[in-house]
């Protein structure tokens, strides 16, 4: 039997706001319309890979707010296991979201309860963490809960992803712990300190190898994925060709997809055909956890371009 996706993060609600473009700093431009959609990266991985039937838990802190029983109430309604998200006193975590016509998106994230889960709340749920077959993070919640994951990830033996958004230098320590790092292009210049320059996806996938990391998939939007292995697997593979029209977490799309089909027994490759698959359909849809796509939808997704599930 397949075993469990855990996923430990960050669950916002999104306060989305569309316009012709996103605005640059200190301009004020007027938009088209305004919603709200269940969120946060941690949240949205989590329903990326249940909205897949796969089995998979949370570990995780709502507020005492409003907010935080609508965020708790959507999770369990999408088939994530919730007996890990806690409620905090204060605040439920919010993202602020513009995205322009093109699918292009700025966001500011309010962490709220977020922020309060710490490395002694990993610890109430060390056997949920030692049956998992892979953990998944990101760093929407304290840097310090994220290293004590990975250590725990190491001294059980289970596979960690890490999403390192948002983008920030990280410890040798953590990423010598890291099984599948998966950055975008701007996470993989800060994580190397190359600034604005020229991202080369294989030079840089071989530094980021040598940071000690075990795997690594570049995310690059529409140019698709360059994965590299400290086995010297190479794969440069393409984007679908689709019309895009809100981005905000097509790489959430992506982690959740590639970690289900990892366990689902598919090869490194079939799985991030796949997870690639699961990302360009949620691009074409608006929201973070409503844009994630089902097992059915993938397979019609792939079977029209003429591809095996």
């Amino acid at each position: 039997m397949p075993k469990r996706v855990v996923v430990v993060g960050s669950v916002n609600l999104d306060l989305v706001a569309s316009a012709d473009r996103v605005p640059v700093a200190g301009e004020t431009i007027s938009g088209h319309t305004f919603q709200t959609f269940f969120g946060g990266k941690g949240a949205n991985q989590a329903v990326a890979v249940a909205r897949l039937r796969h089995a998979v838990s949370m570990i995780a802190k709502v507020g005492d707010d409003a907010f935080g029983s609508q965020l708790k109430k959507a999770l369990r309604q999408a088939g994530v296991d919730v007996r890990a998200v806690k409620v905090a006193a204060g605040s439920s975590g919010v993202a602020l979201i513009a995205t322009g016509k093109q699918g292009e998106n700025l966001i500011v994230v309010v962490p709220g309860a977020n922020g309060k889960l710490m490395p002694r709340d990993l610890d109430q749920h060390k056997t949920m963490i030692k049956s998992a077959g892979i953990l998944l993070t990101q760093f929407e919640t304290p840097l310090e809960t994220v290293e004590y994951l990975a250590q725990l990830s190491r001294k059980f033996g289970v596979p960690l992803m890490l999403d390192p958004a948002p983008a920030r230098l990280l410890p040798a320590s953590l990423l010598q712990s890291v099984t599948w790092l998966t950055p975008n292009e701007t996470e993989a210049r800060t994580l190397l300190g190359n600034g604005d320059g020229e991202l080369e996806p294989a030079a840089a996938a071989s530094e980021l190898l040598r940071l000690g990391v075990s795997n690594v998939i570049l995310k690059l939007g529409e140019k698709g994925i360059f994965v590299a292995g400290t086995d010297g697997s190479r794969i440069q593979m393409p984007a679908f060709s689709v019309r895009a029209i809100d981005t905000t977490a097509a790489g959430d799309a992506f982690n959740g997809a590639f970690a289900a089909a990892l366990m689902q027994s598919k090869s490194v490759e079939q799985s991030a055909r796949f997870a690639c698959a699961v990302a360009a359909i949620s691009v074409t849809r608006h929201g973070a956890q409503p844009s994630m796509p089902s097992r059915v939808e993938v397979a019609r997704f792939l079977n029209a371009y003429g591809e095996k599930n």
